[in-house]
């Protein structure tokens, strides 16, 4: 069972989360697109995703899922424990 941390928004993190996790690299757009949200939105959530560990931004405008991440999604991890950077 997935563990979220309170500064994060549900469900909009784990789908964005979701997204990253079939391994691709996405801009902000493309995943607002596939989640039904505004890539203002979404952009300011990457953002959290970011500092926190679960994303990373490999090259400009685009982010992927980081092993933290994929350990959140499968329930291994507790948010909660992570720092913001």
């Amino acid at each position: 069972m997935r563990k979220p941390a309170d500064w994060m928004q549900m469900p909009t993190d784990d789908r964005i989360l979701e997204v990253l996790e079939s391994g691709f690299r996405f801009t902000p757009a493309v995943i607002a697109e596939n989640i039904d949200k505004s890539r203002t939105h979404v952009s300011r959530r990457l953002s959290d995703l970011t500092d926190y560990g679960l994303v990373e931004k490999p090259k400009r405008g685009y982010y992927e899922i980081t092993d933290i991440g994929r350990e959140y999604l499968a329930g291994e991890i507790d948010a909660d424990e992570l720092e913001d950077a």
